[in-house]
């Protein structure tokens, strides 16, 4: 497995100014830019094998519900640019990619696959959470769901630490200091705003993600 070389992290910020036009809020599509990632990573390796995408429809789909979401928040509500959720949603991708090049080549050891393990369960913990908040009237607990996903930030650090550069590894920063942010939790789930019609589609997602396993 040599040839695999997921420390290095060669993408710039002209990756960013290419995939932008791809960014239009009509022509979104979070499967494509999955792809092309997962192409730049594959054009690296000697063999084509691994070649299928990590970025499968339905996760698309949620991606791309998540990017409104994102967009609504901070352009309608924070006063933003529309790049910023773009940057949220790439780095999500971008990260997804990388681990699951490190996973189908068997590139974590014992110690770091039971750490995955425990992401796994809190992260899908910390889903039916936000799904049931959803769901059940007055029973969102902002800070219970923070606390929820700074504790997978931490673990899924851990796990990709002595594989991903510190570039990478503020990318996952990046992704749940936004989505654990208590002003945004607060205005998705209690304020009546845009940002909410988003997290029918979402929600959606996550089930159909909870009943295939898929988290």
């Amino acid at each position: 497995m040599g040839d695999v070389n997921c420390n290095e992290d060669n993408s710039s910020d002209s990756d960013n100014n290419a995939d932008a036009t791809t960014m239009a809020d009509s022509g979104f599509n979070s499967r494509g830019i999955g792809l092309r990632a997962q192409k730049k990573v594959l054009s690296k390796m000697a063999t084509k094998k691994i070649a299928k995408a990590f970025i499968d429809d339905t996760m698309g789909e949620l991606l791309d519900a998540g990017y409104q979401l994102c967009k609504d928040y901070i352009v309608t509500i924070k006063g933003g640019s529309k790049k910023e959720a773009e940057k949220v949603i790439k780095n999500i991708i971008k990260v997804t990619v990388k681990i699951g090049v490190l996973y189908k080549h068997d590139q974590f050891n014992q110690d770091e696959l039971l750490i995955a393990e425990e992401f796994r369960k809190k992260f899908r913990s910390t889903i039916m959470t936000f799904v049931s908040f959803y769901e059940v009237d007055f029973s969102f607990d902002k800070n219970y769901l923070m606390k929820s996903l700074n504790e997978c930030r931490d673990k899924l650090r851990r796990l990709v630490k002595r594989h991903l550069t510190e570039k990478s590894l503020n990318r996952i920063d990046h992704v749940f200091n936004f989505f654990a942010d208590g002003e945004f939790l607060e205005t998705v789930f209690e304020s009546d705003t845009k940002c909410r019609i988003h997290l029918n589609q979402i929600v959606k997602g996550f089930n159909k993600l909870l009943e295939e396993e898929g988290i």
